[in-house]
């Protein structure tokens, strides 16, 4: 058997990332040969991501890179909120969302083939990183955003990168297109304005909106306060021209009823007609970035607010890591018990 040192096995710690006993093991079972035991450690590896491709990562970390008219967004999980603190694996969201943004691939296959700085291939990197780390490190998506000289992008992560967001802003500067980014960011809408929200969807988080004032009303009734009335509509998209011109109409016979002057009732309606707006919006307040009161100014909303600077979104992207992941639930109580029979 060959007579392995320290300085080998660090030598093969430094080029693989593996731990002490697996350079060690790599170098005896390759009987000191260093190509060899590099590649034993890989195989290995392989076999560790393996057994670790059924758990679910839903933990991890949002990396941002921009350089020029080019940015990208990209989503690393990893099993433990632990192990996404650490420095190598902050490193490989790093570099994936660099060689995604030089890369521009079409989908995750493409950047699964992509080059990171190490020489190696996208999916090498995470089988070795599940490999060194001891967790299951996974590549779960990402998105590639474009501007043009005149536009701005807004980065911003929020709570060390469990939130990550992309911006393109038409008009204004770098500073608001990151304040966007900071609202997207706290707000979450799902789509930018209330023509890219599906019918359904509307009809069943209006249904929602109105079970949640059923339950309201319940409340309301045991300490004798009226009923809340049920929303009509939720969305912009709803509120044809003929249900608007019907709802200035219904105004106008309440001025009358109330018996306001005529003349005054041009100042009154406009007002009015804002309160309509905004009562039978509430799902596009929810869902859509430009219907959202602004973080910055809530006396408007982000459509408003834009409007006032001369500027626009473009676009954006918003992860959050683990969205849409069903993570496993412990049962710690069901764990002990199992411990202590065993």
């Amino acid at each position: 058997m060959a007579n392995i040192t320290a300085k080998q096995v660090k030598e093969l710690r430094e080029t693989t990332g593996a731990g002490v006993m697996d350079a060690k093991k790599a170098l005896v079972e390759a009987e000191g040969d260093m190509q060899r035991a590099i590649e034993i450690i890989h195989e290995k590896g392989e076999a560790k991501a393996a057994k670790k491709a059924n758990r679910i990562a839903a933990e991890g970390l949002t990396g941002v890179y921009v350089e020029g008219n080019v940015a990208a967004i990209v989503e690393v999980n990893a099993e433990t909120d632990f192990v996404a603190q650490n420095e190598q694996f902050k490193t490989l969201v790093d570099q994936t969302a660099e060689v995604i943004a030089k890369g521009k691939p079409a989908n995750n296959e493409e950047a699964m083939k992509l080059t990171m700085p190490s020489g190696e291939s996208l999916e090498e990197a995470y089988v070795e990183a599940t490999a060194t780390i001891g967790e299951k490190i996974s590549f779960r998506r990402f998105a590639v955003l474009e501007k043009t000289d005149e536009q701005h992008f807004g980065a911003y992560q929020h709570n060390g990168g469990h939130i990550g967001v992309l911006t393109v802003l038409e008009g204004g500067d770098e500073a608001l297109a990151k304040h966007i980014a900071m609202h997207i960011a706290a707000m979450s809408p799902k789509v930018l304005s209330y023509k890219e929200l599906d019918p359904d969807f509307v009809r069943e988080e209006l249904a929602q909106l109105n079970h949640k004032i059923d339950q309201d009303n319940e409340s309301r009734a045991l300490v004798n306060k009226p009923a809340l009335p049920h929303l009509k509509y939720g969305s912009k998209a709803q509120l044809t021209d003929e249900i608007l011109a019907q709802a200035e109409e219904d105004i106008k016979a309440e001025l009358k009823a109330e018996h306001k002057p005529e003349k005054i009732w041009d100042k009154i309606i406009p007002g009015k007609m804002a309160r309509f707006m905004q009562d039978n919006t509430k799902v596009d307040q929810e869902n859509t970035l430009l219907a959202q009161l602004y973080v910055m100014d809530d006396s408007k909303t982000v459509e408003e607010y834009l409007e006032s600077v001369n500027a626009s979104v473009v676009s954006f992207v918003r992860f959050e890591v683990g969205e849409g992941i069903e993570k496993k639930e412990e049962d710690f109580a069901a764990e002990v018990a199992a411990q202590m029979k065993n």
